[in-house]
Formats: C-alpha cells, sequence, structure tokens
C-alpha cells in the first residue's frame, strides 16, 4: 500500500541506516487528538505541531502539510483540503476535525512538507500518526496507512495505562528496518523538570525485526520517532545537496489508573 503525496517534493526512498540526531536537537511532528478513545462516537479535533515536546518548544514553523487524512475501515479520507492554521508559539501549525459515528479505530496521519534544518544541515520530514478509537471498538489499531516510513504496532496503541509496555515494528516501504533506532519524548506540561540532557529524549533500538519495546512511566502523551535517512539527497536554500532525515512517528497516550 503507497500513498500519494500531491505537491511536493518528497523523498520517498530510504536507506535502512538510521540517521543521528543529538537529543538536544530532537524534533518531533506532533498529531494529537483530543481523545484517543471515543467511548460513544462522536467529533475528533486533531493538532499538528512540529516542535521538541519534552522542553517545551521551540515550535517550529510547519507549513501547509502535503497530505493529512484518516484512514478507518480501509477507506480513507482525505482533510488536506479540511486543514485550518492554527498558531502556537508564534509559530504556524494546523488542526482539523472529523465526525467518527461509526465503531472502528480511525488512523489520522499527515505527511508533512520537506523542513529545512539550517543547524543541522539538512530536510526533515516525519511522517505521524495517532489512533483513535470510536465506541472503544478495539478494531483495527494495526492497519497500515502505507507511508514510505511507519510504525506499525504490535501494542494496542488506544487504552493504555501508565506503566504499560508499548512495542512496534519500524518499517521501511512495508519491510521492517533491522536495529532501527527509535527516539522517544512526551509532550511535558512542564512539571517535569529533566535531571540533565540525557533525559531529553529516550532511545531505544530495534531488533534485528525491526521490533523495539519501551514502558511508559508517566500519563500523557508519548512520541516514538524511527529516523531513517533518505535515498537521495535535496538541495538547500544555498543550492547544496544535503541529506534527508524521514522519520515514521506514532503517538500514543497512557492514562493513570483512576484518571482520565
Amino acid at each position: 500500500m503507497t500513498l500519494e503525496l500531491r505537491a511536493a517534493p518528497l523523498v520517498l526512498g530510504l536507506l535502512a541506516s538510521p540517521i543521528s540526531a543529538s537529543p538536544l536537537q530532537a524534533h518531533f511532528q506532533e498529531i494529537i487528538p483530543s481523545s484517543d478513545v471515543l467511548p460513544e462516537g462522536g467529533t475528533v479535533t486533531v493538532d499538528m505541531v512540529f516542535t521538541h515536546p519534552v522542553e517545551g518548544g521551540p515550535v517550529l514553523e510547519m507549513a501547509r502539510p502535503a497530505q493529512a487524512g484518516v484512514l478507518l475501515a480501509g477507506r480513507k479520507t482525505d482533510m488536506t483540503d479540511r486543514l485550518v492554521m492554527k498558531a502556537s508559539g508564534g509559530k504556524s501549525a494546523w488542526s482539523f476535525t472529523h465526525d467518527l459515528p461509526e465503531p472502528g479505530a480511525a488512523i489520522f496521519y499527515v505527511a508533512p512538507r520537506p523542513y529545512w534544518e539550517a543547524a543541522e544541515g539538512k530536510y526533515i520530514i516525519h511522517y505521524a500518526k495517532v489512533i483513535v478509537d470510536s465506541y472503544a471498538s478495539g478494531e483495527g489499531w494495526d492497519t497500515l496507512v502505507g507511508l514510505p516510513v511507519e510504525i506499525r504496532p504490535l501494542t494496542r496503541p488506544t487504552g493504555l495505562w501508565t506503566g504499560n509496555l508499548f512495542s512496534g515494528v519500524v518499517l521501511k516501504a512495508g519491510q521492517p528496518v533491522p536495529s532501527a533506532e527509535v527516539e522517544v519524548e512526551f509532550i511535558n506540561d512542564g512539571t517535569v523538570k529533566t535531571p540533565n540532557d540525557a533525559f531529553v529524549t529516550q532511545v531505544v533500538k530495534a531488533d534485528a525485526n525491526g521490533t523495539f519495546t519501551y514502558a511508559i512511566p508517566r500519563a500523557g502523551w508519548w512520541g516514538f520517532a524511527a529516523l531513517l535517512e533518505g535515498d537521495e539527497p535535496m538541495t538547500s536554500p544555498e543550492g547544496r545537496q544535503v541529506p534527508v532525515e524521514n522519520g515514521a512517528l506514532i503517538w500514543v497516550k497512557a492514562t493513570d489508573m483512576g484518571g482520565k
């Protein structure tokens, strides 16, 4: 299954080798719904921000995505034309709403336009997704969107308790990526102070089958980002050939027992 992107100079080819990134420079494409489970169906709002979650910013400028949509019961609905610009931290961010009147896991996804990171001398394209389970159906949550790089969840990504293990498989063109490095961050509301920079971005490495596991230590939204280097370079604003970081991201929410 292949995702067709419209009017965007995206590099789809990838190498299996991970691309290195300093924890201080870790960017995460957020795609966060108003709820991960809708017990009685209803309307969900999905916000998209490009930022550094644990550090609370800075927020990075996010151009109108090349494509955003939802996959539900094998059918894709394109949301690109329904995106609304929603400023965050003085930068452009995006949002849309969608009704989920029927049971099933709705997989929301975004394919951003390339972001030029001058400090690192590369372009960044983070393909991100999140699952919202309508009517708490427990069905369809591991369906693949068909993104160029993608994480297939092995743990149901909705209805997670704090402390649960989350497992997934890093995929490139639908195939597992052995030994892929996965960065992990949570959206910090400012109440967590990291002891030092080593705690900002957690890192786990996938096994020979591309599978990784992480124990979620705190309630909130957690992002898992597998960073891979593109097959072909792109041209920088200065006219140089530069590498491309393609990220496969998935977001999951953990809830404390007795919490909401």
